[in-house]
Parts: structure tokens; C-alpha cells; sequence
């Protein structure tokens, strides 16, 4: 099998690095704008053919993974058609695809995409930041366009499936308006939150001070890449601003029930709310980046945090973040650990229950 990336940035390299784990057979050819990442993917040996142009030595490959910014996918789109092989696969990374498939339909190659988007990532970026788990278990939408033959379509999401993903295939249009709500508009939400507790904030700055727990949770994505979400945002205006109309009537609502302190159907509000988010299957990574941490008690001595440090270092386990935990209004536990993947996650709990340290899930 042959895989060809242009762009070898944190998805790119992630997927790159997967393939060569999963298929150590494979044959790679990578371009990547900045010569010293595909020279140092080839020093990993993730990469077999590091080449200095999009050339028939992609077009060649039998899958071919566009990993850039949309506004420079159509020159590439361009430079593959002519050196493009029969039966081969061109498909993305991109978190909105309908840009991505006009761009395709406009090059005349809706014969062979298949629109791609790994639901998973991390807050650093590049290639020096990409792991060969980082898709594993994670939901990898795929929207094929109307012309790719059914059987490519299946043969494509097997090849998914054994990197670990979890593929899901739909229309772009129906992708553009799934991830508007379970993931453009959270984010568009948690920056409102974020900016609310600023303004309403006062010179004493209690509100920053305090905030922790859930706060802190729901507010998590906004730490993610400002310019990255500038992006997403005007790619996907119509369906972010159709749902986020949705929750402006919600939010009118709840005002509404409180104000008149309308107790069975705050009640039903939050029973209804809880009762579907328990439902989620919590084992499977979404849009939002998933947190590795858990909550434990821990006595106020001294040296008792490093004692939990070196317990996990000599595991080999790294950790993310570490500390006390202020604000416990909806947490157990006095101390909060962050790892940096489920398996470090795992080993973690391992090794401190063994030493009789009480854990709390940190979902």
C-alpha cells in the first residue's frame, strides 16, 4: 500500500505515523512546505519518499491525504489531477467540509473524494506534537461525494477502522450541521462564558479567583487555538448561527422558568439534561478533546504531592498537570492529575491504588 500526504502538521503526521505503526510494510510519500519536518519524518521512519513537489510520486500513492488549510487546498487539488492514478483515493482532514467539496467539485474530481475528519487533536500543534495513537478510538467522519464508487467508499472506511478510528460516513452538508452543534457552537459558548466572567468580574477578582470545577469544565475548549476558530467559524456560518438561534430560544426559556419559579420544570430541565448526558458513551473520543484526569484524597503533609510524583515516574508515566484542587463544590478529591492519553490514565490509577490512594473518575 502506498500513502501520500501533503502537509505533515499534527493530523497529518498523527495519521502518517499510524499507518507506519499499523502497516510497517507501507510505502509513505510525504511533501511538506517546510522541508526540515519531512526530513525529520524520514529520520522517524515514518516516511519512505520525502519529495519536494506535488508530483506523480503522490499521484501515484492509493491514498492521498490533503493535511493543509483549505485556502491552499484547490492549488494542490489542481496540481494532483493531471498525475492522479486511476483508482486512487483523495481525501482531507479539514473540521468543515463544505468549502473542501466545492473545491473539489470545481476541479473535477468528485470521482475519487472522499472528505475526511478526525474527530481528535491536542492544544500544541505540528509535527513534532503528532503521536501514532492520537485517531485511535476516536469518531473519523467520512463524506464521500455522490460519484465514489460504494465499494471505494467501504474499502476506504476499513482502511479507517484498522488505524484504530471509528468511521462514520455521511452527507458534508449533514457534517457541517453535526459538528455546528457538538462542537462550533460549545466552543462559541465557552468563549462567551469566559468573556461574561471577565466583564462581570471586579478589580477584587473573585470570579477568577474561584473558578474551578464546573466552570472550569465547560470552559476547558476555549484554551484551544484562536485563529483555528476564527476559521472554523466563517467556513460554517449559516449552521453555527442556525444552531445557535436553537440555544438562544433554550436559553430564553430557562430564564423564563426561573424567573418564575417554576419548580417542576426546572426539575424536568435538569432531569432530562442529566439522563442524556449519562448516556453518552463515554469510552469514545468526540470533537472536544478529551481530559486524561482523575481526583484524589490526599492529607495535607509535607512532601505528599512529590510522593505521587515519584510513584508515577517510576511507572514511566508523565503527567500533564498536578495540583490542589480549591474550589470542590462538584468534585471529590483533594487532588487533581492530568495525564496526557487513556493509557497513561490508566497505569496511573493502577500504580496509586496499589499504594491504597482513593481514586475519583474524573469524567
Amino acid at each position: 500500500m502506498k500513502a501520500g500526504f501533503i502537509g505533515l502538521g499534527l493530523i497529518g503526521g498523527s495519521i502518517a505515523k499510524t499507518i507506519r505503526r499499523v502497516f510497517p510494510d507501507s510505502e509513505i510519500v510525504a511533501y511538506n512546505r517546510t522541508q526540515s519536518v519531512t526530513e525529520q519524518a524520514v529520520a522517524d521512519g515514518v516516511v519512505n519518499v520525502p519529495v519536494d513537489a506535488v508530483d506523480a510520486r503522490i499521484g501515484s500513492c492509493d491514498y492521498i491525504f490533503l493535511c493543509t488549510p483549505v485556502v491552499t487546498m484547490l492549488s494542490y487539488l489542481e496540481e494532483l489531477k493531471p498525475v492522479l492514478k486511476e483508482g486512487a483515493v483523495i481525501t482531507d482532514v479539514g473540521s468543515v467540509k463544505g468549502g473542501i467539496h466545492k473545491q473539489v467539485q470545481e476541479a473535477g474530481l468528485t470521482h475519487c473524494f472522499i472528505g475526511g475528519h478526525p474527530m481528535a487533536g491536542s492544544e500544541k500543534t505540528g509535527y513534532a506534537n503528532a503521536t501514532d495513537r492520537m485517531i485511535e478510538n476516536a469518531y473519523y467522519i467520512l463524506t464521500p461525494e455522490e460519484d465514489v464508487d460504494i465499494h471505494t467508499v467501504s474499502d476506504f472506511s476499513e482502511f479507517i477502522g484498522a488505524l484504530g478510528a471509528l468511521p462514520i460516513v455521511m452527507s458534508s452538508d449533514q457534517h457541517d450541521y453535526v459538528t455546528a452543534a457538538i462542537s462550533h457552537v460549545p466552543h462559541v459558548i465557552s468563549a462567551s462564558l469566559v468573556n461574561m466572567v471577565h466583564d462581570l468580574d471586579d478589580d477584587a477578582r473573585y470570579m477568577k479567583t474561584i473558578a474551578a470545577g464546573g466552570f472550569k469544565d465547560i470552559t476547558r475548549i476555549s484554551s484551544s487555538s484562536p485563529q483555528m476558530w476564527e476559521e472554523i467559524c466563517l467556513s460554517n456560518p449559516d449552521n453555527i448561527c442556525t444552531v445557535l438561534d436553537e440555544y438562544i430560544r433554550k436559553l430564553i426559556d430557562f430564564r423564563f422558568v426561573i424567573r418564575n419559579g417554576n419548580e417542576d420544570k426546572l426539575l424536568q430541565y435538569f432531569s432530562d439534561c442529566r439522563d442524556y448526558r449519562d448516556s453518552f458513551d463515554s469510552g469514545k473520543s468526540g470533537p472536544i478533546r478529551k481530559s486524561y484526569r482523575i481526583y484524589l484524597d490526599l492529607a495535607d503533609e509535607p512532601g505528599a504531592i512529590a510522593e505521587i510524583a515519584t510513584i508515577l515516574s517510576l511507572g514511566g508515566i508523565s503527567i500533564k498537570n498536578i495540583g490542589i484542587v480549591h474550589n470542590r463544590d462538584f468534585e471529590q478529591g483533594v487532588l487533581k492529575i492530568e495525564f496526557y492519553d487513556q493509557t497513561a490514565l490508566e497505569q496511573g490509577i493502577e500504580r496509586l491504588e496499589k499504594k491504597s490512594y482513593k481514586i475519583y473518575n474524573g469524567d
